[in-house]
C-alpha cells in the first residue's frame, strides 16, 4: 500500500526536500538525510505506508528491524570517528513508519543532548552527498 503524498512512497518532490535515496533493503529503503549536522545521518523507511510498528506482523517487524540494524552496521564502519549511533521513530505528521539513524560525535554537534529534527545548519555539495552514499554503499 503506498499513499501518493508520502516521500517514502514515491512522491519525489517531496523526498528531494529532505532526503537522497541510497538503495532499497529487505523491507525498507535507506534514505541520506540532507541536513548533515550529524555526518552520515539517514532514514531507514519501512516499504509500504503503515504508521506504527503494530500495524505490521512480527514477521515484517523482524525485517524491518533487522535493515535498522544493517544499516546502522554500515554507519558505524563508513563514520568511525562516530562514538554513538541515536535512534528516533517519530512520525507525528507523516505517519509512514520510519528511523532516523543519527551518528553522534564527541566533539560535534549536540554531544549529551537529544538530536534536533532539522537545524538547518549543515548542507553538502551534489558530490559531497555522492561521496558519503558511495562511503555507506560500500559499507552495506
Amino acid at each position: 500500500m503506498k499513499d501518493p503524498n508520502c516521500s517514502y512512497c514515491g512522491n519525489q518532490a517531496a523526498l528531494d526536500a529532505f532526503g537522497i535515496k541510497i538503495c532499497d533493503l529487505e523491507v525498507s529503503q535507506l534514505i541520506l538525510f540532507k541536513e548533515q549536522s550529524h555526518p552520515g545521518r539517514c532514514i531507514v523507511a519501512y516499504k509500504d505506508h503503515v504508521s506504527e510498528i503494530v500495524n505490521i506482523t512480527e514477521e515484517e517487524r523482524n525485517a524491518f528491524f533487522k535493515d535498522v540494524n544493517h544499516a546502522a552496521e554500515a554507519i558505524h564502519k563508513a563514520f568511525p570517528d562516530m562514538v554513538k549511533l541515536n535512534y528516533g521513530a517519530y512520525g507525528d505528521t507523516g505517519c509512514h513508519l520510519h528511523m532516523h539513524l543519527v551518528p553522534k560525535y564527541r566533539d560535534g554537534f549536540e554531544w549529551g543532548g537529544t538530536f534536533e529534527m532539522n537545524p538547518k545548519r549543515v548542507f553538502l555539495t551534489d558530490e559531497e552527498y555522492a561521496e558519503m552514499i558511495a562511503k555507506i554503499k560500500a559499507a552495506l
